[in-house]
């Protein structure tokens, strides 16, 4: 067998805790895996994992040689990827994890441009709001976004963090609405306005507004309208139905429609840093490269 595709489906199986996983994720049979490990076993003489029906573990050898093994496979990959870099262009399946709607509405258009300009790029793009596990579910990036308050995700062992861009929230009303109810001028003023909330769970979201002396301001305005989706609620902005607090991303075509209008500007909006993460690796794919360049050339055009 071959040994470094031994080793690989090894790292895999001690990093995904079980045969039957690394199986699944590389697309082979559960007994082969297990053949996978024991030609290792065999070849060292000596035995790598401890495994019961229920469980396994790495032996003290085996840990060490797992450690030494990531090391062999991220050289052979950095060897690869030095031919690739010989195309002088992306190619390959491109993995990407990403927020649900703000990965539809600005990550998507940007990645699809790229496959357009170069065909031998492959996309494989997941959406979910959730952090996933770069490595154990086999994703080359992951975008994400925090609020600037929270700090930064550069405390995240074994990646890479670059971030790519900032937005911030924006309250925003229709023309009517306004005309009816009158257009707030501070932040307290929003106590008497009828808001379209975001509730997710049981749990109302205020709106926050940050301060330079202590913890943001919240407000929750009078709302009959709770929603847990942020695309509804913008709509039902639209429709009249009261204020809103959404990402300048979401509201910035309406806005500039004229459909919304954007209110407290003169106040300090609570801001949201977006981010690209990929694993740490001795190369980087040119894959990974020309996406995050390009994420972070062109994302600020969504953005007001």
């Amino acid at each position: 067998m071959d040994r470094l595709a031994s080793m690989a489906v090894f790292v895999k199986a001690v990093d995904l805790g079980s045969f039957a996983a690394a199986a699944s994720a590389l697309d082979l049979s559960g007994p082969m895996v297990g053949k996978h490990v024991r030609f290792l076993e065999e070849r060292l003489g000596v035995r790598l994992l401890n495994r019961t029906t229920r469980r396994q573990s790495l032996t003290d050898f085996g840990r060490a040689y797992y450690e030494r093994c990531r090391v062999v496979l991220a050289e052979a990959e950095a060897a690869d990827a030095l031919a690739a870099d010989q195309f002088s262009e992306p190619r390959g399946r491109l993995r990407v994890t990403m927020p649900a709607l703000f990965g539809r509405r600005c990550v998507v258009p940007i990645l699809l441009e790229l496959a357009e300009q170069y065909p031998a790029l492959e996309l494989d793009l997941s959406f979910s709001d959730h952090f996933a596990d770069l490595a154990g579910d086999g994703f080359d990036l992951a975008i994400r976004s925090l609020a600037a308050s929270s700090g930064n995700l550069q405390d995240r062992a074994g990646t890479i963090v670059r971030r790519i861009a900032r937005h911030h929230m924006v309250v925003c009303g229709t023309p009517s609405y306004l005309e009816r109810r009158g257009r707030p001028r501070q932040i307290e003023d929003l106590g008497g306005h009828h808001g379209i909330i975001y509730s997710r769970s049981g749990r109302v979201h205020p709106w926050l507004f940050p301060r330079d002396d202590g913890p943001p301001v919240e407000v929750t305005p009078l709302n009959r309208l709770r929603l847990d989706d942020l695309d509804a609620i913008a709509d039902a902005a639209v429709a009249g139905l009261g204020l809103a607090w959404l990402p300048g991303w979401l509201v910035r075509e309406r806005i500039e429609a004229g459909a919304l209008v954007p209110l407290l500007s003169d106040q300090p909006g609570l801001h949201f840093d977006n981010y690209a993460l990929w694993l740490q690796t001795p190369h980087l794919p040119l894959k990974i490269r020309f996406a995050v360049d390009a994420l972070a050339a062109r994302l600020p055009k969504f953005m007001i």
